[in-house]
Parts: structure tokens; sequence; C-alpha cells
């Protein structure tokens, strides 16, 4: 399928099924720590790209396919996902293919905008990341669209708060010498106090990153930044999904590891050759680094993944 991917096991919403409603890497931001490379498309600009018949036949598809509803579809994938113009009637026709909740990955940066907020009505969980509250660190870290500035965003995050009647997870990702400051987490609390979100979750760079230098923090720097969030955060950064009987991941690892023990290749390359969703690979990367089966390599600012010959088998 080219826009539905999954279920994948997710550390937050369980077995989910993704929907893709952009093209790759089709971003307002250009994040440091984006494990899917440089955005290819920096805009504001929303479009239809996919018409929403065409996601929803393959969403019928897989629910037709399975007994089980998955625990969340999550319109996310490899880009912005409120890029896509046609939001609304995606969630609603998703809406009328299952009773699983609709939850919504996004920047936030778009939540600016009126429409943007009445289409994401629809969902039940909505999941905005917010990494800096300072306009410097939010250049720095989220290179963002010259046209979005972060005090913006975060008073549509708060318009959008109360008025949305699902829930609202916040996600902050802390890179190491860029956000994780005192200045910055004073900063970033007093912003989220202000959007009032029901979770925040606090995570960090756990797989290679667009740019070798943003690093990630350790696990005693996560619980000291934990402190500026309140009762409501948690640290996100190092758990780990477990497996579900039926899960295809192991077989998807098998394939993943095979191809690159014969040769090193990128996150795309690996997609493009396995004809599978980009985030379903990045996935399968991260399993098979945690478990030391994969090396990662830098070269001319491509992130390659070279298979362990010690562990051909899975």
């Amino acid at each position: 399928m080219k826009y539905t991917f999954g279920p994948v096991l997710s550390r937050r919403l369980g077995r989910s099924l993704g929907v893709d409603p952009v093209p790759f890497k089709t971003c307002t931001y250009d994040c440091i720590y984006c494990e899917l490379g440089r955005t290819a498309c920096k805009s504001i600009d929303r479009m239809e790209y996919v018409p929403p018949g065409v996601i929803l036949d393959e969403v019928e598809t897989y629910l037709n396919s399975t007994e089980e509803d998955p625990d969340y579809i999550t319109l996310a994938g490899s880009g912005e996902p409120t890029l896509n113009s046609r939001l609304e009637e995606l969630i609603r026709g998703i809406k009328e293919l299952s009773n699983a909740p609709v939850a919504i990955l996004t920047n936030g940066s778009l939540l600016t905008r009126p429409d943007v907020r009445d289409e994401l009505m629809q969902a039940d969980l909505v999941i905005p990341s917010l990494d800096a509250a300072r306009e410097e660190t939010f250049s720095l870290i989220n290179r963002p669209h010259a046209s979005l500035h972060i005090e913006e965003i975060i008073q549509g995050m708060e318009v959008f708060r109360r008025c949305f009647r699902g829930e609202i997870w916040i996600e902050v990702l802390l890179c190491r010498a860029f956000n994780d400051g005192s200045g910055d987490l004073e900063a970033l609390a007093e912003a989220i106090g202000r959007i009032s979100p029901d979770r925040v979750q606090l995570n960090t760079v756990v797989r290679p990153p667009t740019v070798d230098y943003a690093y990630a923090l350790n696990d005693d720097q996560m619980t000291s930044a934990l402190k500026y969030f309140g009762k409501n955060a948690e640290v996100i950064a190092f758990t780990v999904p477990g497996r579900k009987s039926g899960s295809p991941t192991s077989g998807d690892e098998a394939a993943v590891l095979d191809i690159i023990r014969r040769r090193p290749l990128t996150s795309e390359d690996i997609a493009r050759q396995l004809d599978r969703h980009p985030a379903e690979v990045i996935k399968c990367l991260d399993s098979l680094s945690r478990n030391k089966h994969v090396k990662v390599q830098l070269y001319e600012s491509k992130l390659y993944y070279i298979g362990d010959q010690d562990h051909a088998d899975l």
C-alpha cells in the first residue's frame, strides 16, 4: 500500500495503523533530529496531495483483511499531515470505516490557522510537538519555514486547546546543547502551562538524526528535565513497545537485515527496495539498532545502515 502502513508497534499508541497524507518529507519544518533526513519540500501551502478516497480505499482494504482493529489509526508518516487540505474528509471517512480512535501526530505549526483547527476537531487525540518557546532556539532546532514564528504557534495551540473536546498530548524533543538548558526549559514549561495539555511527553534523539550534531540526552538528564513540567509529564524516550502476537515486525526486521548485510543502504533505499513505507523501515531499523544488529555510518550527509554479519538470522 502507498498511503497506509503497519500496523506498527508504537511506544504510545500500541498497535497503530499509519496513514500518510502528504508526499515524503513535505513539511513546514526541517528539524535537525528528524530520522527521515532533510525536508525535500518546506512549505506552508495546504494542498490535496492525495484524494481522500484513495487513502480510504487502502484503509478499508486493511480493515477487511483482519479481524482485529488497530488500537489507533494515526495520521502521521513522512511529512506534516495538516498540510493536506482534505484532512476533515479523511478523518470523517476513517471514522465511518472503523471504531478505532483517530490520532494526529503533528508539529503543531499550522494550528495558527482556523481551518486546520476546525478540521482537527474530528480527531480523538492530537499530539503536537513543541521543542522550543524561544524564537532563536526554535529556528536552530526546527529550522521552520520563514513565515512561522513560535509565539504565534503557541497561541494557536492555546486556542485549539480551548475548543478541542479530545485529548492533547504535547511532545517535547530535547537535543543536548540546543534546548535542554534551564532558560529554554523554563520557557517551554511556561508555554505548555498556557496550553494546558492532558499529557506532556519528553523525548530525545533515539534514532539516527538528520545532522550528526543532534545529540541525545541520557537518562539522568531526561529525569532532571522532567522536573520542569509537572505531574502530567513523563519521559517516553527510552520506552520500548512490547510485541503482540500476529505482529509482522519480526519478518520485516529479517527482510531489512537481509539486504543491508549485502551492502550499506539509506532508509530511503531500503524502503524503495522492499516496497515499504519509510516509517515502517525506520521502526525496523530502530529495533535492530537497539538489539545491536545494525551499525550506522554517516557518509556525505547521508546515514547508511550496515547489517551485522554475526546476526544473519533473527
